[in-house]
């Protein structure tokens, strides 16, 4: 026979066969989802996936292209559209260098590939460093100190620049009985020839064709400083009698030098020291009354009777001030 009829057992097996149909059944019903009854003015809708509209979304977005001729933002459209914004922070604007170069007459710190920045000459007097260097006068020591910077001035005060017409031209034509005088600035302006042996050519004298000791860079990153007679400087402060401005000595800033009268010069000094009225320092130091806090100590001299008195004022921010006075500086 091609098949072959399988027939169970009356009894236990049967009914464990029966038993387990019954319980896929009422499991099978028990986790069918059930339909909600539609309600009224409900119409009929047909059904829909549960991820449709939910797990994906159509997006719309619109995309512009400029063309290549359109003209980009510069510098100063970008800075007034990020001021508009108001959310940078920028630091405040530097304040104006009002320092002029007593050479050039130039404000503030030159290029540095070209005068460089400023060096002090005396009180109030400034100067670019190439502008005092390539001077005529001007010689550099082993130690970078710039020798006749002040004889190079008195020069150029009384000689014109040959290309602005102005004073305080130093720079001169190394060919002899040329009477061209320029600034620094002027010379790289009239595009002079400057050499390695700091001589300069003037454009009627330079030469025509590439040469090897030509100069091409001005920058000097080495340290260059004005030699200058220190107590002359102060003594020129003192002549000046003006309260307007003032200078460092170590740890000291001295406000006013003050004066002594032919009549108190019998009593205001001893054999070390004078003691000027009118003179006036202050100097930072540690604190009297807090631990690791610095205060102000202004010392001053004044007259009392015909006699110097000594006096220094504690100044300490949060607190009264403090003053002592003396008749001996000690």
């Amino acid at each position: 026979p091609s098949s072959y009829e399988v027939l169970f057992p009356h009894g236990p097996v049967r009914a464990a066969v029966v038993e387990a149909k019954k319980l896929e059944m009422d499991v099978a019903a028990r986790f069918k989802p059930r339909s909600r009854p539609p309600e009224d003015g409900d119409e009929a809708r047909p059904r829909l996936k549960k991820w449709k509209g939910v797990r994906w979304k159509r997006l719309r977005f619109l995309v512009t292209i400029q063309k290549g001729g359109a003209k980009r933002d510069g510098e100063k459209e970008i800075a007034e559209f990020i001021d508009k914004l108001g959310t940078t922070l920028r630091p405040e604007k530097v304040p104006r260098d009002l320092r002029k170069c007593c050479f050039c007459h130039e404000e503030g710190d030159g290029a540095t590939d070209g005068p460089a920045r400023l060096l002090n000459l005396d009180l109030d007097l400034w100067v670019h460093l190439n502008c005092a260097l390539w001077s005529t006068e001007v010689y550099e020591t082993q130690g970078g100190a710039l020798i006749n910077v002040e004889v190079a001035l008195h020069r150029g005060l009384l000689t014109k620049c040959s290309l602005c017409q102005k004073t305080g031209a130093t720079n001169s034509c190394n060919r002899i009985r040329c009477p061209s005088v320029y600034h620094f600035a002027c010379a790289i302006r009239a595009k002079c020839m400057f050499f390695k042996d700091k001589t300069m050519l003037c454009p009627l004298h330079k030469l025509k064709g590439p040469c090897e000791q030509e100069l091409s860079s001005f920058t000097v990153f080495r340290r260059v400083y004005i030699e200058r007679d220190e107590v002359k400087q102060i003594a020129s402060i003192i002549q000046r009698g003006e309260r307007l401005h003032m200078f460092r000595v170590g740890g000291l800033v001295f406000h006013a030098i003050g004066q002594l009268l032919p009549h108190q010069m019998a009593d205001f000094h001893s054999v070390t020291a004078l003691y000027p009225v009118g003179y006036e320092a202050t100097r930072i130091y540690w604190s009297l009354r807090t631990n690791n806090r610095r205060c102000c100590y202004r010392c001053t001299i004044c007259e009392n009777n015909g006699r110097p008195e000594f006096v220094v004022q504690v100044i300490e921010q949060g607190l009264e001030d403090l003053v002592f006075s003396d008749s001996s500086p000690q």
